[in-house]
């Protein structure tokens, strides 16, 4: 059984960073993607970062780029995402989601591409 698991979310002021961690258990392929997602209240899901699990790729929406950075420890099975100059804007539940392939800039557009999901972390950012 395919589980993710965040952590590392809460509530900073602007301008402050926070580290969030998705620990995926259970995913049989050794190389596959991984795509942070976020979802404000009344707003649609969007994909924020993505990284290529035993590669080098990673990619970034507009919105976050230079700001946000992910990386991985695949001793640990574990995603980071790196949130720094956080904006009120940023506020949001942040998820963790797993598919095969990556495939570029797409990764964050193709939602239903997703298989599993995490169960979400909450990330708060005051002006």
């Amino acid at each position: 059984r395919v589980q993710l698991v965040e952590s590392g979310g809460g509530s900073v002021q602007a301008g402050g960073s926070l580290r969030l961690s998705c620990t995926i258990s259970g995913y049989t392929y050794s190389t596959y993607c991984m795509t942070w997602f976020r979802q404000a209240p009344g707003k649609e899901r969007e994909g924020v970062a993505a990284i290529v699990i035993s590669g080098t790729n990673t990619y970034y929406a507009d919105s976050v780029k230079g700001r946000f950075t992910a990386s991985q420890d695949n001793a640990k099975n574990t995603v980071y995402l790196q949130m720094n100059s956080l904006k009120p804007e940023d506020t949001a539940m942040y998820y963790c989601a797993a598919k095969p392939f990556c495939g570029g800039l797409d990764s964050l557009q193709r939602i239903r591409d997703y298989e599993y999901w995490g169960q979400g972390t909450q990330v708060t950012v005051s002006s």
